[in-house]
């Protein structure tokens, strides 16, 4: 039997919230990215929200421009993503040799030969280049997040490396092709 002046338990409060405020959330993210990752984008709030409940304004109104900010910050920090992944692109191809004075069709064909090369690494190179170049982790640090020491991530990265400049340069005009054939992804130990 409940008592009408017992104050509603977390779970109960939590509800009201999603239930009240779940379809204008996800309007909300859907005018910001694309419509296939709205409902993960809501989905990730809401359990942001679960996580730090403690942290909820007491008021309504209030935990639900809570609840805004915290997916506007999900959208943003996968902005920053999705701007990270794309500039690998940009970084790996500054170090290709006296791009100054190739054409804009040459630029375009290192890039995409990079994209190749990327796509045919491992996902452990892959990785492993990430954390270098997009997180712009040192060695000790990402070696934390792989759970190995600072040595094997520099050999780790050193393989990488070694692994997308060989693909990146002896890449086939025809790679497109193979890749459509042989989804497999090189390695080299």
């Amino acid at each position: 039997m409940s008592h009408p002046s017992r104050p509603p338990n977390r779970a109960d409060v939590f509800r009201s919230l999603y239930e009240s405020s779940y379809g204008d959330l996800l309007r909300f993210v859907q005018r910001r990215t694309e419509s296939t990752n709205a409902e993960d984008v809501v989905a990730e709030a809401f359990l942001v929200v679960w996580r730090r409940f403690a942290e909820a304004p007491a008021s309504e109104d209030d935990a639900r421009a809570w609840l805004f900010g915290i997916t506007r910050n999900l959208l943003l920090n996968a902005r920053r993503g999705e701007q990270r992944r794309q500039s690998l692109g940009i970084r790996l191809a500054d170090v290709s040799p006296d791009l100054s004075s190739a054409s804009h069709a040459d630029l375009v064909g290192s890039r995409i030969d990079l994209s190749r090369a990327w796509a045919l690494l491992s996902e452990v190179h892959q990785e492993t280049l990430g954390l270098a170049v997009f997180e712009n982790m040192a060695a000790p640090q990402a070696a934390k997040v792989l759970g190995i020491s600072p040595v094997a991530f520099r050999w780790r990265l050193t393989r990488a490396r070694r692994a997308l400049r060989l693909l990146f340069d002896h890449l086939p005009d025809h790679a497109a092709g193979v890749l459509a054939a042989s989804p497999e992804k090189a390695s080299t130990r």
